[in-house]
């Protein structure tokens, strides 16, 4: 039976993420299919290039870098995540992206964004994690306030999780029903309105379609991680998720920080391999 996964977004609680894939890629696990929103997207596309250790080994070793996030940025060039250095410069030059080998392993890999004029899910596959694909990915991982939206064919889009937070559906539609999803948030976790709404409502507020979404963004997280929980009883899905809080801010720039919430997936990765292989063999 084929296998997808479907990759939570959360910024740097995306290291939790990183650290489950990199075990697996360690125990040589290969699925059929994968889906991934905001840092599920920017972080999962090393799982289908296979370069285990990339995703922290950036994070730390630029986090200092004005360009790589910081407000600075952020009012220089209106992205806290500066674009070019983000989306050129380290996948080009600094830490290198293996398009090939991610052209070459064979499993999808599907991110999701929200076209900001309709409020709507948007699903682009990826061919190569390069070029138009990169656009893609920014614009999966550009939230509201902290990045302008992307244009890409005459299109605007922003954070995917905006519109569709765990993708498990799209999954589902394209007939991946053996799923196995990554969370960063942990059981009986129950989103609230964003409190930044008023503001957003404001700067944003020649987009009422996404203002909409987000406004019904919480109660669409929680109804489908309660339909999860019964999947997961049922077998249907094997869901991996942090014990507790990772409680690590998206700005964090501490590198203790940061290895402790990815080393935290990493254990995360071991204690649940058996299950995954299981899984995955099944």
């Amino acid at each position: 039976m084929k296998t997808g996964l479907v990759l939570e977004g959360g910024a740097l609680r995306g290291l939790f993420t990183a650290g489950i894939l990199d075990v697996m890629m360690e125990n040589g696990v290969m699925l059929d299919a994968v889906v991934g929103v905001s840092a599920g997207a920017v972080f999962g596309c090393n799982f289908k290039s296979r370069q285990i250790g990339r995703t922290i080994r950036y994070n730390q070793k630029y986090r200092r870098n004005w360009r790589f996030g910081s407000f600075r940025s952020l009012l220089m060039t209106g992205d806290y995540y500066g674009a070019d250095f983000c989306y050129r410069r380290i996948p080009e030059e600094l830490d290198v992206f293996d398009a090939k080998t991610f052209r070459q392993t064979e499993m999808t890999f599907d991110i999701v964004c929200t076209d900001v004029e309709t409020g709507e899910a948007v699903y682009h596959r990826c061919t190569d994690a390069m070029g138009e694909d990169l656009k893609w990915m920014r614009a999966s991982a550009s939230m509201p306030l902290a990045s302008t939206p992307v244009e890409i064919g005459g299109r605007k889009y922003l954070d995917g999780g905006i519109a569709d937070s765990i993708p498990l559906h799209y999954m589902e539609k394209l007939g991946f029903a053996h799923c196995i999803v990554i969370l960063t948030q942990p059981l009986g976790f129950v989103k609230t309105p964003n409190k930044l709404l008023p503001l957003i409502r404001k700067v944003m507020k020649k987009y009422p379609r996404l203002i909409e979404a987000l406004e019904m963004r919480h109660e669409k997280y929680n109804a489908v991680t309660k339909e999860m929980e019964e999947k997961e009883k049922n077998g249907q899905i094997l869901v991996i998720r942090p014990k507790e809080r990772l409680r690590i801010g998206a700005t964090c720039r501490d590198p203790k920080e940061m290895q402790r919430v990815y080393e935290l997936g990493c254990e995360a990765g071991k204690e649940y391999m058996e299950r995954i292989k299981a899984f995955v063999g099944n």
